[in-house]
């Protein structure tokens, strides 16, 4: 399993307590994966840099990505693919904190994402 533990960095549990009051969302794995969504449905390479997970924020993947974990593994997977990464358990990690954190950066940014509506329109939109 390339992914054992998920945690986010300081500001990302910032941005992510904003949405929590806002949405109405409570749990930090359900905002976790519309981030990761979002950020994997831009084709673009984030900008890579190191990403210091300093926040007291940490969930099992079997918590972050309930049932559909194959699902979200597979999309890693073919990112890594995508971008010509070797797909390795330490690059689908890597790849993992990079679009989380690029994603909760997307959900923070963006004043429509502080609704459900908001959320479900920017992932869904072509």
């Amino acid at each position: 399993m390339p992914v054992d533990n998920v945690r986010l960095s300081q500001p990302a549990k910032d941005r992510l307590t904003y949405l929590k009051r806002t949405t109405g969302i409570t749990q930090w794995n359900v905002l976790c994966r519309w981030a990761l969504l979002l950020s994997l449905k831009d084709p673009s390479t984030p900008l890579v840099k190191d990403i210091v997970t300093d926040s007291n924020v940490e969930m099992t993947w079997k918590t972050f990505a309930g049932q559909h974990g194959d699902v979200y593994l597979a999309l890693l997977k073919q990112r890594c693919a995508a971008v010509g990464q070797e797909v390795s358990d330490e690059n689908v990690a890597r790849m993992l904190t990079v679009h989380l954190h690029r994603g909760i950066g997307y959900l923070g940014a963006d004043k429509q994402m502080a609704t459900i509506e908001g959320l479900v329109d920017a992932v869904v939109a072509l």
